[in-house]
Parts: C-alpha cells; sequence; structure tokens
C-alpha cells in the first residue's frame, strides 16, 4: 500500500528516476482494486461517473510509474509510445515491465533497489 501512496502522493506527475518493479506491480494491483470497487460502486448506483473519476485521477500516476520503470531498465519513457501499437506493442511494454532493472545506477538515476536494501540493513 505504501508503494501505492507514494506514486500517487509524493510522486503523483514525477516522470523523472525510477521505480522497481515491486511499486510498479503494487500500484497495478491497488489501481486495479480501486477500479473493481468503483464499478461495484456504479453499478449499485448506476452512475457511471465514479469509475471515469478514478481512472482520470490515476491517469498522471499511472504513466509517471510507467515512465520510472522504463528508466529503471534504461529505456527512455518514449518507450511507452510503444502500447500504441497494435497488439504486439502492450505485450512488448509487459515485458519491459517485468524485466529486473539495470543494476547499479544509469542515466537516469541511482538504483532504487540498492537504496531499499540499505533502509533494512
Amino acid at each position: 500500500m505504501n508503494y501505492f501512496l507514494s506514486c500517487v502522493r509524493d510522486k503523483y506527475a514525477c516522470f523523472t528516476g525510477r521505480a522497481r518493479r515491486k511499486e510498479y506491480w503494487m500500484f497495478v494491483l491497488f489501481n486495479f482494486l480501486i477500479a473493481i470497487v468503483a464499478q461495484i460502486i456504479d453499478a449499485l448506483l448506476t452512475g457511471g461517473l465514479l469509475v471515469f473519476v478514478a481512472y482520470i485521477s490515476l491517469l498522471l500516476p499511472a504513466l509517471g510509474v510507467i515512465v520510472r520503470r522504463l528508466h529503471d531498465t534504461d529505456r527512455s519513457g518514449w518507450w511507452i509510445l510503444i502500447s500504441l501499437i497494435p497488439i504486439i506493442g502492450p505485450i512488448v511494454l509487459l515485458i519491459f515491465m517485468c524485466l529486473e532493472g539495470t543494476r547499479g545506477g544509469n542515466r537516469f538515476g541511482p538504483d532504487p533497489k540498492a537504496d531499499m536494501d540499505l533502509d533494512h540493513a
């Protein structure tokens, strides 16, 4: 939950730096859960507005964490545009999201995993 809150509160529209796999996938998980809850509430209230508000409010944090995740694999954030290619694009982006990040620093910043390991030592 802390990773999700960090993306929404501290890094709302942050497109610089790097994001660990754990940060990305925890954000995706909680984003998915919020979407399900919003759809259930909308189905009960027959509105549709809550889902729209949830998607719009989480759009910038989602784009930010994707770009930071790409940075962790030493790719430019512009690689997000590969998802616009039908069928193969989203698959390639999914593979990038699953790859381990670059060990040590890269052109986008220090290794976030190394920083976390020092915190827990």
